[in-house]
């Protein structure tokens, strides 16, 4: 088999994968770095993803809601998850959260009657719920304690171990003037 037939081949096999390619639906997705997202009370998105930025839900939410470096305030209602990587979720009296929330070294605060569908995931960090708040599935919370002790202890062993390195060096260096 020639060069160019083989090369033909995979023209042909590229081009006929390129036709097959469904177009990402992004139509009523909410994308933003550094600005917040602001939904407002009769208003609705699909989802929301926000880099070092919060999210401010007063209407609906359709599908997911991931934020990295921000918070999530729902005082409306989500009909996905809420994701929130080393921020807060605040969610107000009487919202819900239809299926999951996730939080990563943050806090997550539910109101009087809030609910979450399904599961709650707390990671490094605290769950405050209200006495009338409902979760409907687990509730997992691993304080920050568990993450940052250890950290701590870590990062001081190598601290005074180098500190001690560098001492004995001086000391070997200054004897030999």
């Amino acid at each position: 088999m020639s060069k160019a037939v083989r090369l033909l081949g995979v023209t042909i096999l590229i081009a006929l994968m390129g036709l097959m390619v469904k177009p990402a639906r992004a139509a009523q997705d909410m994308v933003q770095f550094g600005s917040t997202i602001e939904v407002p009370k009769d208003g609705s998105i699909h989802d929301a993803v926000c880099f070092f930025c919060s999210v401010n839900v007063h209407g609906t939410v359709r599908g997911d809601t991931v934020v990295f470096f921000g918070n999530v305030r729902i005082d409306g209602q989500t009909d996905h998850d809420v994701v929130v990587f080393f921020g807060d979720v605040d969610a107000a009296a009487n919202t819900s959260i239809a299926h999951n929330v996730v939080n990563f070294f943050g806090r997550v605060r539910l109101g009087e009657n809030a609910t979450i569908g399904q599961d709650t995931v707390v990671m490094f960090g605290s769950l405050e719920t209200a006495e009338s708040a409902s979760i409907g599935g687990n509730r997992v919370v691993q304080p920050g304690v568990v993450f940052w002790v250890p950290f701590l202890v870590i990062v001081l062993g190598v601290y005074f171990i180098v500190h001690e390195v560098r001492g004995r060096r001086r000391m070997r260096m200054l004897r030999g003037y």
